[in-house]
């Protein structure tokens, strides 16, 4: 029953990319637009279907860049959101220099950070990534940490509890929902990060570095079914992420965790 009013949630969905496929289709072939400008996409998915090999293994390469500055940059935002959040002051001094931090367009650094590391490898485009992950998840879980109503707190500390129970059993489940809000939009970041970096400079192994030499060699097709693979990646990874987040935040209602 729950599985077949998923798929009719789905078919208007569907029914608007297939529609859209197909005016795509007629619209090249119709008007008999350049494949410079825009690829049909039966001509897309023949070089989508004569590569599949290495679009996958280009696409895999790019993955592990993203899920490595998902990783860190997450990390570190959350860290230092809990030591923000702990400590006022140091929240106070702090956050301004972190909100001037978001405001420099990180994509900008790919090229020194290729000079820091070496531009073959995947560490200078997970640091692009990571950077990218960082402040979303920096400034949601310290909006969340910071929630927590202040008779909950005063409940808590009634029973005498200490500030580490407190947080674990109040500040950490209220600040969830925030959380996740933020790895639902570091993890299009980590893609995006990973991939622009690669533009600047990167091994031949990944989706970035491939699609730009592609559109240079006029073989437009392939770039587009590179751009399929990174979007394909994209969407599982996000997916993943609402899994996760589902799993983990069973306790709440269905409606608060949509509306966080």
């Amino acid at each position: 029953m729950m599985l077949a009013r998923r798929a009719r949630d789905w078919l208007p969905a569907l029914g608007v990319f297939v529609a859209g496929i197909g005016l795509w289709q007629g619209f090249v072939k119709g008007l008999h637009v350049q494949r410079f400008l825009l690829p049909a996409p039966s001509a897309i998915w023949t070089a989508f279907s004569s590569n599949q090999n290495q679009l996958w293994h280009e696409g895999w390469f790019t993955f592990q860049e993203a899920l490595g500055g998902f990783a860190i940059g997450c990390t570190a935002g959350i860290l230092f959101a809990i030591i923000v959040a702990r400590w006022d002051l140091l929240g106070s001094a702090l956050m301004p220099y972190a909100i001037a931090a978001n405001a420099i367009p990180i994509i900008a650094f790919a090229p020194i950070t290729n000079a820091w590391f070496d531009p073959l490898t995947k560490t200078s485009k997970m640091v692009i990534a990571a950077v990218l992950c960082f402040f979303p998840v920096f400034v949601n879980v310290v909006r969340g940490l910071r929630s927590v109503k202040p008779e909950q707190i005063e409940l808590m500390r009634s029973y005498a509890v200490g500030e580490l129970t407190v947080f674990r059993l109040v500040r950490v489940p209220t600040a969830l929902p925030f959380l996740f809000t933020a790895l639902r939009v570091a993890s299009v970041l980590a893609m995006i990060g990973s991939i622009v970096a690669e533009y600047y400079g990167g091994s031949l192994d990944a989706l970035g570095a491939n699609i730009e030499q592609d559109a240079s060699l006029f073989q437009f097709e392939k770039a587009w079914a590179e751009i399929i693979i990174a979007s394909l990646l994209g969407i599982g990874f996000y997916l993943a992420v609402v899994a996760l987040e589902r799993l983990a935040t069973r306790w709440q209602p269905r409606e608060e965790i949509v509306g966080a």
